[in-house]
């Protein structure tokens, strides 16, 4: 395992400690080596997440999971609650003002030098920590809450703890409806004694005639419910004449669906709504490791908790809230809400061409720049995980046929660790992150149209050559057992 592994990083110096082995490339940077003994390093961080997370079973919670990952989207379905952040005392006030004013002075005498002194970057760096410790509040939680929230506990990409706090499973969820109570005074009239309710319905005959009974009178039935199927038609008619009122108006069907995704997205109750609207946010599961740690994922939570902080606790209250939002604001929360909906995955088990052709489209409308994103290859999300072959495709589209052919006699290993250096600032992207209709490297731009309707034909073949990638690779893996054994284990 890779030294730079945020597993490594979490108990590095532990594994050290421990006698664990690493192995070092003597010729090139390899990040810190490689960690020998994989069973010595997933012990010591089970160990070290098990003692972390008692800590935090201490405050109180419901539950506590503990993972070395969890998948992108495991929190979706879940209700998120918001603690309050304690304020800065007056001594941390002073302390950081004066931080910051060091650091203002520092910056100020060296702006105008070539190169900042090494002991001044190195203070830097430390106000900037200290800085940070600071601003990085505690947030208290109400015990009530606590007693029926979670927290899942995990190891982020830079191998520190990550903690997220306040998650309510839906079974956890305070009960919505109040239970029915029934009225006293019915429950004695129902309970009467059957005999007093015999007695009051027959009526004694002229004569000492025969004792008869007689109808009960609608009059004295009083006020009741009216009949189910009678309740059924008349609401089935005011819905009908909802569907024309909102049908002619444009802003209130926008709110209303704007209501609706709000209540499924943030909240995940569907009772209060009646529009009979289901939007999904695919979880990417297990099939998509470590994407929750790119800074891309960050982005896009960051953007879901900034909404969330400015819609109300109770959903009882969204439509008024919605209401107060200007135009610009609901647009914006829409188009965030539809974001969530977006599934442009492919999974071998679902074949969805034409899905998959309209995300084209869609990334083509929006001009999409995956590599402005920060994705780049690299051996573990792409060149360790693909052929030769397409290792040196892709250097020479990227660089050229001369470089391409230069390094064509590396080994696997060899030759996607250089594949690496030589793209990182190359801006290359392989095919399914490729947007219609933009060139690459120079390349003449092709038919968004003529992409789009090959996506569909050729969505087998793509299949059917990924498949076989995968066996070849299975071969390379197996020719590198024998010709490299320093490879399989660096990897």
């Amino acid at each position: 395992m890779r030294a730079s592994d945020k597993r490594a990083q979490y108990v590095g110096e532990d594994y050290l400690a421990a006698g664990g082995a690493v192995m070092r490339d003597l010729f090139q940077n390899d990040d810190g080596g490689w960690l020998q003994d994989a069973r010595l390093l997933d012990r010591l961080v089970a160990e070290k997440l098990e003692r972390d997370a008692q800590a935090i079973c201490a405050e109180g919670w419901k539950w506590v999971e503990v993972a070395t990952d969890f998948p992108y989207g495991h929190t979706y379905g879940l209700r998120h609650i918001s603690g309050e952040r304690q304020p800065l005392t007056d001594e941390e006030t002073a302390t950081l003002d004066a931080l910051r004013t060091e650091a203002e002075q520092l910056e100020e005498a060296h702006a105008d030098a070539d190169e900042i002194p090494e002991e001044v970057d190195r203070r830097l760096g430390e106000i900037e920590t200290a800085t940070a410790a600071i601003e990085e509040r505690p947030v208290s939680y109400d015990p009530v809450e606590i007693a029926r929230a979670g927290v899942f506990v995990s190891i982020d990409g830079s191998g520190r703890l990550r903690v997220e706090r306040g998650y309510i499973r839906p079974e956890d969820e305070a009960s919505l409806i109040e239970p029915d109570v029934p009225d006293q005074e019915n429950e004695k009239e129902t309970s009467a004694s059957p005999s007093s309710a015999l007695a009051a319905s027959k009526a004694v005959a002229p004569n000492g005639g025969a004792v008869q009974s007689e109808p009960a009178e609608d009059e004295d039935e009083g006020l009741r419910p009216l009949p189910d199927k009678l309740l059924t038609e008349l609401t089935a008619y005011r819905t009908l004449a909802l569907r024309e009122a909102v049908g002619n108006d444009p802003s209130v069907a926008f709110l209303a669906a704007l209501h609706v995704f709000c209540l499924k997205l943030f909240y995940h109750y569907g009772s209060d709504s009646c529009l009979e609207i289901e939007p999904k946010s695919v979880a990417f599961g297990a099939q998509a490791p470590g994407l929750g740690d790119t800074p891309l994922a960050t982005k896009v939570d960051a953007s879901h908790h900034d909404w969330s902080q400015q819609l109300p606790a109770d959903p009882g209250d969204l439509w008024d809230a919605l209401t107060t939002f200007d135009g610009g604001t609901q647009q914006r929360l829409f188009a965030h809400c539809i974001s969530l909906t977006v599934n442009a995955v492919h999974e071998a088990w679902s074949r969805r061409p034409r899905a998959i052709a309209h995300a084209d489209r869609l990334a083509h409308v929006l001009s999409l720049e995956i590599a402005a994103t920060g994705w780049t290859p690299t051996v573990d999300n792409f060149f360790g995980r693909v052929t030769k072959a397409r290792i040196i495709e892709a250097v020479r589209e990227a660089k050229g046929a001369e470089q391409a052919k230069r390094i064509e006699q590396l080994k696997k290993g060899d030759l996607a660790r250089e594949a690496e250096q030589m793209l990182a600032d190359s801006r290359w992207l392989p095919e399914p992150l490729r947007t219609p209709g933009r060139a690459l490297h120079g390349s003449e731009t092709a038919s968004v149209s003529d992409h789009v309707e090959s996506t569909v034909e050729e969505t087998a073949a793509i299949e059917h050559e990924t498949a076989i990638d995968e066996i070849v690779d299975e071969s390379d893996a197996g020719d590198a057992s024998v010709d490299e054994p320093q490879d399989v284990a660096a990897e």
